[in-house]
């Protein structure tokens, strides 16, 4: 069971602050992408590449390492300043997202970018690509585990339900998911669109153990994974409840902001606001949920 000291919070925050940052800045100069998704997950990832998952970026390869899939793959960006911040490709790289022959497309891609598991971006697939690596990883007797990240809108998919029935029935405690739930999506709010609560009653009823966390707390994160990692017998979702454009006042809770580029001036206000706050320590959902686990 992993704690987390004062001093490592801290540094978590201020890792965050810095990759949101790199995410504003690579969209921006891309002149598209999808910001609001990217800063709402940005608190999980961090967490799990910089506390929990085992990887190794100079053997990035090797055959025990933990997996992580992106299932909700336009939030890319997110995953690649953690890539090129952890050293799996050079950070200028970011500079590239989106351009001609770069690595760095709109969504990740297995065969061209060291430290991506699984090519995403058609929704609703990546959480049966983990259960087939929770599945290989069983038969190799490996104790590496797999994380697949979902989003909110994403969960519509028929697929995503069929593949939790699998997760269950397999009984694959092995297998992490995420639940990046920040009520929005491309049309608009989740709950308008076709709503999903009762949503931890529905993961339940699907056979999974199933954890409510604030997606912006680290603690709160912190004692989910090590609840997942203590259940056996059945996966675990993680719902974390978070706030699509966390860190930036203009991009919080706007659906605006799920798949654009800022202006000039929307780009700099971004990175004042990020450089002096503090990085997505206080949550306050979109319906005055406080995020406590259960």
């Amino acid at each position: 069971m992993q704690v987390l000291t004062d001093t490592t919070l801290e540094e978590l925050k201020q890792k965050a602050v810095q990759l949101r940052r790199d995410v504003v800045d690579m969209i921006y100069e891309a002149g598209s992408g999808h910001p609001g998704g990217s800063l709402s997950v940005m608190d999980i990832l961090v967490l799990l590449y910089y506390r929990v998952m085992r990887i190794d970026a100079a053997n990035c390869r090797y055959h025990d390492r933990d997996r992580l899939v992106l299932s909700k793959g336009h939030a890319c960006p997110a995953l690649y300043a953690i890539l090129a911040d952890k050293g799996f490709f050079p950070v200028a790289e970011l500079k590239r997202l989106r351009k001609i022959d770069s690595i760095l497309q709109g969504h990740p891609d297995m065969r061209k970018i060291p430290g991506v598991e699984m090519s995403t971006g058609s929704l609703g697939q990546g959480l049966s690509a983990a259960n087939g690596m929770a599945l290989a990883a069983r038969l190799d007797n490996s104790t590496r585990r797999v994380f697949v990240v979902l989003g909110d809108g994403e969960i519509q998919e028929g697929q995503i339900w069929e593949a939790a029935m699998t997760a269950a029935h397999f009984r694959l405690d092995n297998l992490t998911a995420f639940l990046d739930f920040n009520g929005l999506q491309i049309d608009g709010w989740v709950r308008d669109v076709k709503s999903q609560e009762p949503l931890v009653e529905k993961w339940k009823s699907f056979g999974w153990h199933t954890l409510e966390v604030d997606g912006h707390d680290y603690r709160s994160l912190m004692e989910g994974v090590n609840r997942a990692f203590s259940y056996k017998g059945a996966p675990t979702m993680i719902i974390a409840r978070t706030v699509k454009g966390k860190g930036v006042s203009f991009m919080e809770n706007q659906v605006d902001w799920h798949g654009k580029s800022p202006s000039k001036d929307e780009y700099e206000k971004a990175l004042r606001e990020l450089r002096d706050g503090e990085g997505g320590e206080n949550f306050h959902g979109t319906d005055g949920h406080q995020g406590s686990l259960r």
